[in-house]
């Protein structure tokens, strides 16, 4: 047996490689409340309930009634009755997954279903459409705003239409959908409106926007993800419904075999308390009133750092974003924006890159956190600074051949042989290890169609995890 120090120990030098999830400088993937304490707290919740088995709630009442807390503060968040009800879920994906089965599983008198949505919604729901064989209808959004065309998508609508998908922010560009119109108009088809808050639904009751939530007439459901602006651990999301019917076809139960009755809330079946002890705990501790203070300071340090972007020459803000999320593209073509990326990364900080669709340029993604109040000026000084030396650099220069090469790939029989020959036109050693600057290895996927670099990803993936 290894000594349970010797274990940290090594965990802990493993951990030192990765990105950093506190203080700000990470903006994607993580959220930081920068609040102190808030991580011991969790972890003790976490251990507490870690042992614990959600997959029966009369057998581990605890877990029953912390979910039902949680679920009571998400519904009352975002405007819901008494009549709401709702899930808590591995993460937001999970939760939209669960809202497509269940508008599916609804309508069992149709065949293949579809679902609405812009182009703009979340990568997740495509990811249920496949698993679930429904067919999605993306309607092109508003070319400047990027916000989703309530005529387009009421026009999309089907027969066979179960759901409508609209974002409360879209994480792309980080605005918000216009919620009234197209929930009335999948309403008056009796078609069921999901809004897809994961990002955006602890934050935006606290901002000057339109109604997105329960409030609005025709909203059937709603995800908001608890780790995310809610500060708390990876592994939580709340899916609400209106009311229980509409909840209840996202349920599995199966009693046709020998053992117990299998019955399931969400796509797991044995589920550990720990997250969802340690969610509880950070809800009670920070409270509504700490949510609303760390809400305005978040939305007020993404203010600032928008408009000093765009007094930044070279740079613009894709859309109005009106959360705390970011798109940020070149409007000049003296450099691009994976080489700013670039430097970024060597002044200590991740933003992420963004490919070019439809009328979205390639762009740089930046989600504002708590941590980030007080160190706007060095993050504007250093994306300053990143520009002007990838101005100096140049933009990044693909070999003619390279690029038709990528171009007369089939994503559907691509080999071995040519999955090779990418990494190492992309500067990859035969362990696929990613280089220290990586503007090449992002401007030759953006050379490449989404199908290509769906595959591309798909073999490099299965590279890593081997």
């Amino acid at each position: 047996m290894t000594a349970p120090d010797d274990v940290l120990a090594e965990l802990r030098a493993l951990r030192a490689g990765d990105l950093p999830t506190h203080g700000g400088r990470t903006l994607a993937y993580v959220y930081d409340s920068a609040l102190p304490g808030l991580d011991d707290l969790a972890a003790q919740a976490h251990a507490l309930a870690s042992s614990v088995n959600g997959l029966d709630p009369t057998a581990f009442p605890s877990l029953l009634r912390l979910e039902n807390d949680v679920v009571a503060t998400a519904a009352r968040l975002l405007g819901g009755t008494p009549a709401t009800v709702g899930t808590v879920t591995s993460g937001g994906t999970e939760s939209c997954l669960l809202a497509v089965l269940a508008a599916r599983e609804s309508r069992p008198d149709l065949g293949p279903a579809s679902i609405v949505l812009p182009e703009t919604a979340h990568a997740a729901f495509h990811k249920a459409a496949h698993y679930f064989g429904v067919r999605v209808i993306a309607v092109p959004v508003d070319p400047v705003t990027f916000r989703a065309d309530p005529d387009a998508m009421a026009a999309a609508i089907a027969d066979d239409t179960v759901l409508v998908v609209v974002s409360a922010p879209s994480y792309a560009h980080g605005v918000v959908d216009p919620v009234t119109p197209i929930a009335a108009a999948a309403a008056a088809r009796g078609v069921r409106c999901h809004v897809d808050a994961c990002i955006g639904g602890w934050i935006l009751p606290h901002a000057d926007v339109a109604p997105f939530d329960f409030s609005v007439p025709g909203v059937t459901s709603m995800s908001v993800d608890l780790h995310k602006y809610a500060y708390c651990p990876k592994g939580t999301s709340v899916l609400l419904h209106a009311d229980a019917d509409l909840r209840r076809p996202q349920y599995f139960a199966s009693a046709d075999w020998p053992g117990y009755t299998m019955l399931n809330s969400t796509t797991q079946s044995t589920r550990s308390g720990g997250p969802l002890a340690a969610a509880w705990a950070v809800l009670r501790h920070i409270g509504e009133d700490g949510y609303r203070d760390l809400a305005r300071r978040t939305l007020a340090s993404a203010r600032v750092i928008r408009d000093g972007i765009a007094e930044i020459d070279g740079l613009r803000v894709l859309g109005e974003p009106e959360s705390t999320l970011i798109a940020v593209t070149a409007t000049r073509d003296d450099f691009d924006v994976f080489t700013v990326a670039d430097e970024m990364r060597a002044r200590k900080w991740y933003v992420q890159p963004q490919f070019a669709y439809r009328s979205s340029p390639a762009n740089l993604h930046l989600t504002v956190t708590a941590a980030n109040v007080g160190g706007e000026a060095e993050l504007l000084a250093d994306l300053r600074d990143s520009v002007r030396a990838a101005a100096d650099a140049g933009p990044v220069r693909v070999a003619p051949e390279v690029v038709a090469a990528i171009g007369a790939l089939d994503p559907s029989s691509l080999t071995p042989q040519e999955f090779a020959g990418l990494l190492a036109a992309a500067g990859f050693g035969g362990d696929a290890v990613l280089p220290d600057r990586m503007a090449t290895v992002n401007t030759l996927l953006a050379a490449a169609s989404p199908a290509l670099r769906e595959r591309l990803l798909v073999e490099f993936l299965g590279t890593l995890y081997s």
